[in-house]
């Protein structure tokens, strides 16, 4: 069991969450470069410096969740039930409905479409973040190949673990690009949830299946 955090621990998860929150109200509002980190700080009643304590960079005050969700991801495939192999785990995992397309949890569907797009509209406004963002998945294709290779004992050099990684990467930003062409044609977050999970099924059940009779040209 996890021992309960004590009370300054919880306090610098309040901290934390408080920074986080009211940087993404202000980015809604203004968009990511409309908003200066002084003015986070101090709509938060904070420092400067303890922003930058929480957060090293601008981009961290919107991507603050993206850590946690690389570590619940390496978790899944780490912790995987014997017999599941490294694309079962990844996909159960990428299946699970969270975020705005959880439903119960983002308010219905009225609330989860607003946030999609408000969401959508900051990321795709903003280069700054666009470029955070290809950093970050960079990040998790060479995390999820280190835990590839360690558990087959891939040898220096091998390029299967890397390779393999950057193919189920590839399936996550993918699937990111297809709810933002859906967002950006007006698509309901009830609509782009279906049809996401759709598409998801159809690129892993691809690289299940492997790609030498993929594409094959007609003669």
């Amino acid at each position: 069991m996890h021992a309960s955090p004590g009370l300054r621990e919880r306090k610098k998860q309040q901290t934390r969450q408080l920074i986080a929150d009211t940087a993404r109200r202000l980015f809604a509002e203004r968009g990511f470069e409309g908003v200066p980190v002084a003015e986070v700080a101090r709509r938060a009643d904070v420092s400067e410096a303890t922003v930058f304590n929480y957060f090293p960079t601008k981009e961290d005050l919107f991507y603050s969740g993206l850590e946690e969700f690389e570590e619940k991801l390496l978790a899944a495939v780490r912790d995987r039930k014997p017999g599941t192999s490294v694309l079962a785990a990844f996909r159960d995992f990428m299946l699970v409905e969270r975020g705005v397309f959880d439903m119960k949890a983002a308010g219905g569907d009225d609330e989860a479409t607003e946030r999609v797009r408000t969401i959508t509209r900051v990321i795709t406004e903003s280069p700054a973040l666009l470029a955070r963002e290809r950093q970050v998945f960079a990040e998790y294709s060479r995390s999820l190949a280190a835990l590839i290779a360690e558990e087959t004992g891939a040898a220096a050099g091998d390029v299967l673990p890397a390779a393999v990684a950057n193919a189920l990467i590839g399936v996550h930003r993918s699937l990111i690009d297809y709810v933002r062409e859906r967002t950006l044609t007006g698509a309901r977050a009830s609509q782009i949830s279906r049809g996401v999970r759709a598409q998801a099924k159809k690129a892993f059940a691809q690289l299940e299946e492997g790609l030498a009779d993929f594409a094959v040209r007609e003669p």
